[in-house]
């Protein structure tokens, strides 16, 4: 399993091209779908987006949002989306971590999820969800956006571990290669683990090439 280490040094030399996964040809219907849907969701929100990477999705978010606090913990994603946040629609980034949301300052009514949950272990889904929902006010919007797997669109996985993970292996542009832990669940998993956390009123959406789940936390009743 990668370390922690692994994973940033991944992160920080995708940096400059993390976003060109956005340009697959095979995609653009589904994102073309996607750039109108999210912003819809999180309009005249207080947006708290966990692992934010290089701030794609923020720059919309942020056009339509009353404010947006994007976190991430590696230096150099967050580099690139505070130098392509545009000054029309502001954001503010901060170094933070997924599974100490305490820990970042500001009050939120809505929480956007995109592309992390299928980097989240198994064994941490219901610790990082948790806290997550207690980080929001009542009655708080969450978005998950993540991909399907699409065999030839996707990199393939190349190993599953004994607690359900599975992997692939992904080459920079450098040739560098980095192992990642990337999940594809089913629409009930993600209910389940919804449901189990305490989230209600869940509604999740599959497109041919990604899913996306809203739901509320801390409804009274």
């Amino acid at each position: 399993m990668p370390t922690e280490a692994e994973i940033l040094a991944y992160y920080a030399a995708r940096a400059n091209e993390y976003e060109k996964v956005y340009a697959k040809p095979e995609r653009q219907n589904d994102l073309r779908f996607l750039h109108q849907v999210v912003p819809t969701y999180l309009t005249r929100h207080r947006v708290l987006e966990v692992a934010c990477g290089t701030g794609y999705w923020t720059r919309m978010i942020a056009a339509r949002a009353t404010s947006v606090t994007g976190i991430d913990l590696s230096l150099e994603v967050l580099a690139v989306a505070r130098a392509e946040q545009p000054a029309s629609a502001p954001a503010q980034f901060v170094l933070g971590d997924a599974y100490a949301l305490d820990r970042v300052p500001g009050k939120f009514d809505a929480a956007f999820l995109g592309f992390w949950w299928s980097h989240v272990q198994h064994a941490k889904l219901h610790r990082f969800l948790t806290g997550l929902h207690r980080r929001l006010e009542p009655n708080s919007l969450v978005l998950v956006l993540d991909n399907r797997y699409v065999a030839g669109s996707n990199w393939p996985i190349t190993r599953a571990d004994e607690q359900g993970n599975t992997y692939q292996r992904r080459q920079l542009d450098d040739g560098a290669e980095y192992e990642v832990v990337k999940n594809f669940p089913s629409t009930a998993d993600v209910s389940d683990a919804i449901e189990a956390a305490g989230g209600t009123h869940i509604a999740v959406h599959e497109l041919q090439y990604y899913w996306y789940v809203a739901y509320k936390v801390g409804v009274a009743g």
